[in-house]
């Protein structure tokens, strides 16, 4: 059976292209971040959760055998520059361009065999000219769209008829990219035509071409700067600048005494949902009715130095208190399934009823526990 793998499959065009290949009998593995109950109703659709701020990528592994590649992950905010943070820069580059060359370098050497091996990548319009006020996404996309350019070159000389598509429209209907929601009746049709052109082998698609886009380039290269000028006043005019910033933030608290492989486990769950992770370290382990062996201090910085958690804080009382004190406006809250249906976390549903923020209960696994290693260090001293 063919095999595809579509990354950031879950959403707008991605999910389009998912539901096609299977249409056309291909078993497709999802990754992404978040799933879509979509995926779920489909028998050739296997979906894998996947953070591609990651920076382990042994999980391409699983998917050795595929002979279609589609990667469509990617995010930006139109934005004056001053506005975008540091942690937005940082994330834009690591998914839009460092983990889109990972993928591809790790899926290269089948490429460059004489077996047909399908592949197309989004680009964007915006790698393909100035666009102020998308700066940091429009480089993002040019490093990528200038690595394919080169990547083509490098197949056509191991003479192999193996190409990577570079798709490169401007703004899709029916996507979330830039506030929008996913309607597949309009992606349909151009995922059909980009699944088209990769099994042509094409090296560049540009949806909208002759109607939109060839002009555009046309202007673009006729004067950069007159262009420019003219998509700053265009972007602020049309409304389309969005002072909220393109980080999902994820908090969860905890005494992390005796640090141990379950506590790793959950900091890796977590980061798995957002883009920042905030993790609230108790001062003590008083609310338990218990003592710490580890100093609060170094509990803080063994924390720290997870590469899952971007920042430590004093945890508070209240997990809720984080946010409604304004100190974490958090996205997800963190917590085990022990807790599901008790009067503090129905409460937590109740204020939290009426925001964005997502409480995600992960399952208790077994395995090595503080309690478990509190006792046998008790033991010993006794």
């Amino acid at each position: 059976m063919n095999e595809a793998l579509v990354i950031g499959g879950s959403n707008g065009i991605g999910l389009s292209i998912a539901l096609e290949m299977e249409k056309r009998g291909h078993l497709v593995h999802v990754v992404d971040k978040t799933g879509n109950d979509l995926l779920g109703t489909h028998e050739g659709i296997r979906f894998h959760q996947v953070n591609l701020l990651t920076t382990d990528f042994t999980f391409l592994n699983e998917f050795k055998d595929i002979n279609t590649l589609v990667i469509t992950a990617g995010f930006g905010r139109i934005a004056p520059f001053e506005e975008i943070l540091e942690q937005e820069i940082q994330n834009s580059f690591q998914v839009n361009s460092i983990a889109a060359l990972k993928v591809l370098h790790f899926f290269f050497p089948k490429m460059k065999r004489k077996e047909t091996f399908h592949c197309a990548v989004m680009g964007s319009i915006a790698g393909l000219i100035s666009s102020p006020l998308f700066a940091t996404y429009g480089a993002t996309k040019a490093a990528l769209c200038k690595a394919i350019e080169s990547l083509n070159i490098e197949l056509e000389m191991a003479c192999t008829d193996n190409r990577i598509l570079n798709v490169s429209p401007g703004s899709i209907k029916g996507t979330k990219f830039n506030g929008g929601a996913n309607d597949l009746s309009q992606t349909e049709a151009l995922a059909q035509t980009i699944i088209q052109q990769m099994e042509l082998k094409q090296t560049l698609f540009i949806p909208q071409y002759e109607e939109v886009f060839k002009g555009v380039l046309e202007r673009y290269h006729d004067d950069p700067r007159k262009f420019g000028l003219d998509s700053y006043q265009y972007k602020l005019s049309s409304g389309r600048t969005s002072s909220k910033p393109q980080l999902k933030i994820g908090y969860l608290s905890g005494t992390f005494d005796l640090f141990h492989i379950g506590h790793l486990n959950l900091l890796r769950r977590a980061k798995a949902y957002c883009d920042y992770l905030v993790v609230g370290v108790h001062k003590d382990a008083s609310h338990k009715g218990k003592s710490t062996f580890i100093s609060f201090e170094e509990r803080c910085e063994i924390v720290k130095s997870i590469k899952y958690v971007d920042k430590v804080i004093p945890s508070e009382k209240e997990d809720c208190d984080v946010y409604l004190k304004g100190i974490v406006k958090y996205d997800y809250l963190f917590v085990g399934s022990d807790y599901k249906g008790t009067e503090r976390f129905n409460r937590y549903e109740q204020i939290f009823a009426d925001t964005d923020v997502k409480i995600i209960y992960f399952p208790y696994t077994q395995g090595t526990s503080s309690s478990q290693l509190r006792e046998a260090l008790t033991a010993i001293r006794k």
